[in-house]
């Protein structure tokens, strides 16, 4: 079921958009699973494996409405029959969206909590009326992000290097929410290749978390990084019609979907940097796609479809 090592493709790139003779490559991660898709399937592996090690009866995590992390959990927890449970920020709307449609259809248990609430849900008091409220479970954090993740990810870059012997990537980009995959990603990779992290949040806040998802859990032995906060778009799932135009056209050239909340907003910041001729001449760039195209189902069915 798993395709493993995901598929790299060229991406042509104009004359007149590649002052620099820029090469380009998109590692295809979302084809890595048909279900639990792209860098959630790399977080999720080692923590199926410590869940059952763990003895626990169910499995706990957190997200939105709209979250990959708790489609891709659903999905883990419906093909390895797991009891899971989902802490949903906000109240049940009268429609879910197609993400909590899927989760509720694969088994997830929903529990909507203020908003209020949700941002104290790792504080002592929180903690203890999850522990009253559902029996014996392991704890899984909002996005997936901990140890076992980043265990997931570091073999991500691992494989980078293994599948590109003959055309070792200068530069290898990812979109960045939580940082986790881009902290594991680093400790896999050699000092001679830098990545750049897209974040899809607004504010120099991402920065300081990234740091701190390295050290704790990367080390110091890793590849240098940035992190690009210049291609957010406004924020977390926000968007403009330029973004959906680049992504519409992204799609109809290259044959490759890309979401609206990182992947779109990664590959419009790499393509303009490139147009603006950020990188030197030469500069081989490997983008990885991380997945979440079920957020485009969402988007869709929020803004009438916009997406193609």
């Amino acid at each position: 079921m798993n395709t493993v090592p995901t598929p790299l493709q060229e991406i042509d790139l104009s004359i007149k958009d590649n002052p620099n003779n820029i090469r380009l490559f998109l590692k295809q991660e979302y084809l890595n699973h048909p279900l639990i898709q792209g860098n959630k399937w790399r977080k999720l592996k080692y923590n199926l494996e410590a869940f059952r090690e763990s003895g626990k009866k169910n499995l706990l995590t957190f997200g939105g409405a709209f979250s990959n992390h708790i489609h891709a959990t659903a999905a883990m927890g419906k093909h390895f029959g797991i009891s899971t449970i989902g802490i949903i920020r906000g109240e049940r709307a009268a429609i879910l969206s197609p993400t909590l449609n899927f989760a509720e259809a694969n088994g997830m248990q929903l529990h909507f909590i203020s908003r209020e609430k949700y941002r104290n849900k790792y504080q002592e008091n929180q903690l203890e009326e999850w522990k009253t409220l559902f029996d014996n479970f392991y704890l899984l954090p909002e996005g997936g992000t901990n140890e076992a993740a980043l265990r997931g990810c570091r073999e991500l870059g691992e494989e980078i290097m293994q599948q590109t012997t003959t055309l070792t990537p200068d530069i290898v980009c990812l979109p960045v929410g939580t940082g986790g995959t881009l902290a594991g990603l680093v400790s896999g990779l050699p000092p001679s290749i830098q990545v750049i992290g897209f974040s899809v949040l607004k504010g120099e806040f991402i920065k300081r978390e990234v740091r701190s998802l390295v050290e704790q859990f990367g080390g110091h032995d890793t590849c240098s990084y940035k992190v690009n906060v210049s291609y957010h778009f406004g924020g977390y799932a926000k968007w403009s019609t330029e973004l959906v135009d680049f992504m519409n056209s992204f799609k109809n050239k290259h044959d490759i979907p890309i979401d609206p909340v990182y992947n779109g907003k990664m590959m419009y910041g790499i393509l303009d940097l490139i147009r603006k001729g950020y990188f030197p001449e030469g500069t081989k760039i490997l983008a990885i796609h991380t997945g979440g195209l079920q957020g485009i189902e969402g988007f869709n069915q929020r803004f009438g479809n916009l997406l193609h």
